[in-house]
């Protein structure tokens, strides 16, 4: 009896161990069975901005052809594109001959009315002369014939009294005349002005600071004035004021309550590589009905004349932002709805939306959770409450995955938008 039950036993024992390699046994603990990986990223405070992205071209701030208000030959040019000129520097010099002449005319002429004037005072002391002489003789004439009635004729008194009042009208005469003779000195120096200033239209000038981008005339060629009369004629140089270049942007409706005065904007070029900072300056407060857009001026700095005209330029324009919000990966959210902002929210933020959140909770099991959000960026989303800092949502594909449920989390790193997507720890 000894012997059968050892062989009993010997043969469950081989039966067990048989089990156990061929991986038959039907038992298994819940250990045993291995866990789903999701991947998670964890909610962290970061700054949030929800920007708009324009393409605009350079321009210069101000650009003209410099004409030349008189007509002559180039005597003297002094410039030649890409130089970079101050204001007020002589750019190029006419020559005129006939103004020459012209000018000596408006001198002398000048000069004899300033001799009329002379001679129009001589005839003023000549003639206040005369009168004192013939009025002497009245009033003696007249105090005789007053103390001794009849020893003067009355004629003789009325001559002299006649004398008198001739030689008065010529001493009214004579200044009269010099007045006029004064007149005609004003006359004339405005003329000689007139000239001269003619005369100083031959040294044209930068009116502003800037980059000489294109020459028009050289050293002896026949320059027309500049009027609005005769399109034909030709300029001298063209100015351009490149420190300062401005970016007319079409900004679209939506956009339009958000823009103000001395906005500060990111101005990317792609064709440098490089970000610069831009400044709104004014806008047009109209829409144009064609494309319900406004123009909106963006004003550069270019000291270094790094940037040139004609370029294109990408303006980031910032809707709206938080510093240290609460973000997730937009990836991370489903199911959203939307609502009216507060009064309290309505500066420059959108609608108040809501969605769902899966989060691992402590215990690695799955929990369904209503967030509010707010901002949004290319890749991230503000949560104003139903997170705190630290959660761990589940980002990717939800499907499969079941509230309660326990998972294997493998955490992310959580991308900005300038990361891209979000990568493994």
């Amino acid at each position: 009896m000894k012997q059968i039950a050892s062989a009993v036993l010997i043969v469950l024992a081989l039966a067990a161990s048989s089990c156990n390699k061929n991986g038959k046994a039907e038992g298994r603990s819940p250990e045993a069975v291995s866990l789903p990986t999701v991947a998670v990223a964890k909610a962290s405070t970061q700054d949030l901005s929800k920007n708009v992205v324009l393409t605009a071209e350079f321009k210069p701030f101000q650009e003209i052809d410099v004409m030349a208000k008189v007509s002559g030959y180039v005597k003297e040019i002094r410039v030649d594109a890409g130089d970079r000129v101050a204001q007020n520097q002589l750019l190029a010099i006419l020559e005129i001959p006939e103004m020459a002449d012209d000018l000596a005319r408006a001198k002398a002429a000048v000069d004899r009315s300033s001799a009329e004037v002379t001679r129009a005072e001589d005839e003023i002391k000549r003639a206040e002369s005369t009168h004192e002489i013939a009025h002497l003789s009245y009033e003696r004439l007249a105090e005789v014939s007053r103390k001794r009635p009849g020893l003067v004729a009355q004629q003789e008194i009325d001559d002299a009294h006649s004398k008198d009042l001739g030689a008065e009208a010529q001493l009214a005469a004579a200044k009269s005349n010099r007045a006029a003779a004064l007149q005609q000195v004003d006359v004339n120096k405005a003329e000689l002005a007139k000239v001269n200033t003619m005369h100083d239209y031959t040294r044209v000038t930068a009116p502003f600071a800037g980059v000489v981008t294109k020459r028009f005339a050289d050293t002896g060629s026949m320059i027309q004035a500049g009027t609005a009369s005769q399109t034909q004629a030709m300029p001298l140089v063209r100015l351009s004021q490149n420190s300062l270049l401005r970016l007319f942007l079409p900004v679209p409706e939506s956009v339009v309550p958000t823009i103000h005065v001395g906005q500060q904007v990111d101005v990317k070029v792609p064709s440098l590589n490089r970000t610069f900072p831009g400044k709104v300056s004014r806008f047009s407060g109209q829409l144009q009905m064609t494309t319900r857009t406004m123009d909106t001026q963006v004003d550069v700095p270019n000291s270094n004349l790094v940037l040139i005209p004609g370029m294109y330029a990408e303006v980031t324009l910032s809707l709206s932002k938080r510093n240290a919000a609460l973000a997730i990966p937009l990836s991370a959210v489903y199911g959203g709805s939307s609502d009216e902002p507060s009064p309290a929210e309505q500066s420059g933020s959108s609608a108040v939306t809501s969605g769902l959140v899966m989060v691992v909770d402590p215990d690695q099991r799955v929990e369904v959770r209503k967030v509010t959000l707010g901002i949004e960026t290319a890749d991230l989303v503000e949560v104003r409450s139903g997170l705190k800092e630290g959660d761990l949502v589940i980002i990717g594909n939800r499907a499969s995955l079941q509230p309660g449920q326990q998972v294997n989390p493998k955490i992310t790193r959580m991308a900005s938008a300038k990361e891209g997507r979000p990568k493994d720890e």
